[in-house]
């Protein structure tokens, strides 16, 4: 009897388990996925959207998504991927090259399919020949104004848009006059909005080859076109060109201050303006009867480009090279890199993508906006990059403690601001 009641027993233990495997089988794997963007409504929505359509198609799999300022996501993700903890995917810009050189990213080539991506885009992410990120946004540097107030102080633009360097003088002495901020800008929680205005004039005064050896150490700051064009913003600082309240004003206080209070009459930023600025207003997006209007940065005296303009990439998704997941993971990204999603980023975010997209089938209540942004974009010259997309380590770090704050907040002079940054990034000839 005992013998039969051991057997017994094994035998219900082992139909149990039978019953049990395909359960325990069918458990879903979990993903992690951090992304930017809390506080832009657009482009949560259109990430939130993206997990739950690929949840939907893909029962096997279920994300745990997180939202995370920019700032705090990074500091999280340096100290995550070297202790093994970081999140299947991230949010990540190329700016951030340690994350790439300390081989935590997986390469995506046999994840993603490349002709969802633009051709154009694809550089940002390829190193040795293989891709690392997905570009899902992409930008232009660009200058909006307030077309209310531009009539209040008496300027007006050219047929072209695009003021000479004594008529953007003008415009930022007569706003002063009249009581009002002529730019707004922050640097208070950001490594790069002060240099906008510098960097832009530069690249139209030097062409994109200088240019670029400027951003590549191959050309010194004591150059004399690039102190011209550097005393030049050092006078327009000087006559109050910036926001008293320029070191401390936050990325999207800026927004804010330019749109609704106190008000500025210009804003040099990125054209990712519209995440914060198509918002509801009272999500802090910008009033139903705000006057927009996109000018063009001031040609520059004798400048050698003045058609030339900043292209960049952005927020982009990473997945981490120590994902036990990877075949959920790159699942995921593969189903983001579609021409569809990039068609629904432009709608849904108006900003430009690095997915590829269909303009024909974008049907936004912002069509407007896209028609004048397309407009001041046509005939560019594009240059690639942002100044951070090619500075590194110490030029990096003296370019955001220099031409970002000090210079821009009138701490420093022409002179003293080319030598640190000639002693940070020139290179030996």
């Amino acid at each position: 009897m005992r013998i039969r009641s051991a057997g017994l027993a094994a035998v219900l233990t082992a139909t149990l388990m039978g019953f049990a495997a395909p359960a325990l089988a069918q458990q879903p794997t979990q993903i992690t996925m951090w992304s930017n963007w809390p506080d832009e409504p657009a482009k949560r929505e259109w990430v939130s959207a993206r997990v739950r359509d690929f949840e939907a198609a893909n029962r096997q799999c279920t994300v745990k998504l997180s939202f995370i300022p920019k700032a705090d996501l990074y500091t999280q993700a340096k100290s995550a991927v070297r202790t093994g903890q970081a999140p299947d995917i991230f949010y990540m810009e190329p700016d951030q090259p340690e994350f790439l050189a300390g081989g935590f990213l997986e390469p995506l080539d046999a994840h993603v399919d490349l002709a969802g991506l633009e051709d154009w885009a694809k550089p940002a992410w390829t190193s040795r020949g293989r891709l690392y990120g997905v570009p899902v946004e992409a930008y232009t540097v660009e200058l909006y104004y307030n077309r209310d107030l531009m009539r209040r102080i008496g300027v007006e633009l050219p047929a072209n848009f695009q003021l000479s360097q004594a008529g953007f003088g003008d415009m930022v002495r007569r706003s002063v006059t009249a009581g009002i901020t002529p730019l707004a800008q922050g640097v208070g929680d950001r490594p790069f909005p002060g240099a906008f205005l510098l960097f832009e004039a530069l690249l139209r005064k030097l062409g994109p080859e200088d240019y670029g050896k400027l951003l590549n150490g191959a050309l010194s700051y004591r150059d004399p076109r690039v102190v011209e064009v550097m005393t030049w913003v050092k006078g327009l600082v000087d006559a109050g060109a910036y926001p008293k309240s320029f070191s401390t004003l936050k990325l999207g206080e800026s927004h804010f201050y330019f749109y609704a209070t106190p008000g500025a009459v210009a804003f040099p930023v990125a054209s990712w303006f519209t995440g914060r600025a198509f918002a509801a207003p009272e999500n802090g997006g910008m009033p139903a009867n705000f006057s927009l209007g996109i000018m063009q940065f001031p040609a520059m005296d004798q400048g050698n480009c003045p058609e030339c303009k900043t292209l960049a990439i952005g927020g982009s998704f990473v997945m981490f090279s120590r994902s036990r997941h990877k075949e959920c993971a790159g699942a995921l990204l593969r189903s983001m890199a579609t021409v569809e999603n990039g068609t629904r980023w432009m709608e849904q975010v108006s900003l430009q993508t690095g997915l590829r997209s269909d303009p024909s089938r974008i049907n936004s209540p912002r069509a407007s906006y896209f028609t004048e942004l397309n407009e001041r974009n046509r005939g560019a010259r594009y240059f690639f990059g942002t100044p951070l997309f090619h500075y590194r380590a110490r030029c990096a770090e003296t370019f955001t403690q220099v031409l970002n704050n000090a210079f821009p907040a009138g701490l420093i002079g022409v002179q003293e601001a080319a030598e640190k940054m000639d002693a940070a990034c020139l290179k030996a000839s």
